[in-house]
């Protein structure tokens, strides 16, 4: 059974969050609210994560992983922003947008896209998601939790650990997020392109 840990929305309780890190470092997967519904998340290092997110999600491994970044020091050192870029995602940041680049040699190959060396990144705007990359040092290997049949993702714990009690290790309660899941801006190319409309305003780009 997933263990069920309230965290305050706004003041997360640093106890509770060391011990959703713990797990994460215990190479736990761990369902967790964002900007943008719930996501799953695992370790970067955990090479069982991918996975098991591919598992629950009934996804291949196609899918495009994304790395959830404190900030955008952070999501530099994950992929290759060049001059057109920068300054669009960089005002975009934090926020519900994933912006999929080609990674850099800091980025394991098996969470690659297996034709295009590409990975998603976003920097959510959330309190309890920073509070938790803040304490874990590292990006957070991550995917929407939107359930197979589904097309958007789950907003309520309870609801995520009625339906994943086996399936994962950690769900993490914060209140009721949003049920829109993040836009998609593929940038690996000359010019962006719009790969999902969600929460975020597409036209910015």
């Amino acid at each position: 059974m997933a263990r069920y840990l309230d965290v305050h929305p706004d003041n997360p309780q640093p106890r509770l969050v060391q011990q959703i890190v713990d797990a994460l470092n215990d190479d736990a997967l761990i369902a967790y609210p964002t900007d943008s519904g719930y996501a799953l998340g695992a370790r970067v290092g955990n090479r069982s994560g991918r996975d098991r997110i591919l598992d629950i999600r009934g996804l291949d491994d196609k899918h495009h992983f994304t790395l959830v970044c404190r900030d955008f020091s952070q999501l530099g050192q994950m992929v290759h922003v060049d001059n057109s870029a920068f300054r669009a995602i960089r005002s975009a940041t934090p926020g519900p947008y994933t912006f999929i680049l080609p990674a850099t040699p800091e980025v394991p190959k098996r969470l690659l896209h297996p034709k295009k060396r590409t990975v998603g990144v976003r920097i959510p705007d959330h309190t309890v998601v920073r509070a938790i990359l803040d304490a874990l040092g590292e990006p957070l290997l991550s995917s929407s939790l939107i359930l197979p049949g589904d097309t958007d993702p789950q907003t309520m714990g309870w609801e995520v650990k009625e339906a994943l009690d086996h399936s994962v290790d950690v769900v993490v309660e914060a209140g009721e997020t949003p049920a829109e899941p993040t836009t998609v801006i593929d940038w690996s190319g000359d010019a962006p392109e719009v790969v999902r409309r969600g929460a975020g305003d597409p036209d910015r780009f």
